[in-house]
């Protein structure tokens, strides 16, 4: 997917910003890991392009950027003052009903990258949780971070037993089909591979000003393998 043409990803153009539907298994900004980030691709498309926020490199779903500093300066403000609204889709281990649950623990980033939970150390970070469906051992959450911390939506949902599927790092268990679908017959000598090979995360939708004063909104489809994932749930059951 790395391969395909930028336009394909393209939700919304004009004249102030660019949103795209972030494919996963590529970084925002410069990784190095990798050779070519999102902002990269993003340049070749339009050279004055800048990003005007962060989704982990295996988080997929909806990123802005701006096509100018006066677009560039406005939206970061608005991240700045928390006028931005944004929704993200997660699918978890365990049931939970969860009704605009707020978790508001502090987060702290170690050195290596790895976020924890802080009292001490820790910087404000709150999410809004609540449920959209249960299957029979795992839920897709609706998560509305307030703050906008690395990892913070992972950490969070960690930290009240529900992580992320497929988010090792995290404390969560890969998901494989031979888990869910009765009577799954494996390829004699052939190794089963997860249904998702990354943390189960998707930033569904982001609402922000344009600099004439207008609200914009735009959502994102879910990916190939957050759809597939989602679809074989739903085969084994639907509890809402």
């Amino acid at each position: 997917m790395k391969s395909l043409p930028l336009t394909d990803f393209i939700i919304h153009e004009d004249d102030d910003y660019l949103v795209i539907n972030k494919w996963p298994g590529i970084s925002t900004l410069s990784d190095r890991h990798q050779e070519v980030c999102l902002l990269d691709r993003a340049r070749e498309y339009h050279r004055d392009a800048q990003v005007c926020h962060r989704l982990d490199k295996y988080t997929s779903g909806v990123l802005v950027f701006s096509k100018h500093q006066q677009a560039y300066k406005l939206l970061s403000l608005q991240f700045q003052e928390r006028t931005v609204t944004k929704i993200y889709h997660a699918l978890v281990e365990g049931r939970h009903q969860f009704h605009d649950k707020k978790i508001d623990l502090p987060l702290h980033q170690g050195r290596r990258g790895h976020v924890r939970v802080s009292h001490t150390a820790g910087k404000e970070s709150v999410t809004l949780v609540s449920t959209i469906k249960q299957f029979s051992a795992h839920c897709l959450l609706e998560c509305r971070p307030a703050t906008g911390r690395t990892h913070q939506i992972r950490v969070h949902l960690a930290a009240v037993d529900a992580p992320l599927a497929g988010d090792t790092e995290y404390g969560g268990q890969e998901l494989y089909l031979s888990q869910i679908k009765r009577h799954y017959n494996l390829r004699k000598d052939s190794r089963e591979r997860p249904i998702m090979s990354r943390p189960a995360l998707h930033a569904k939708s982001i609402g922000f000003k344009s600099p004439s004063g207008t609200s914009l909104e735009f959502q994102a489809t879910y990916p190939k393998d957050f759809r597939a994932t989602l679809n074989q749930l739903d085969k084994i059951g639907t509890f809402y």
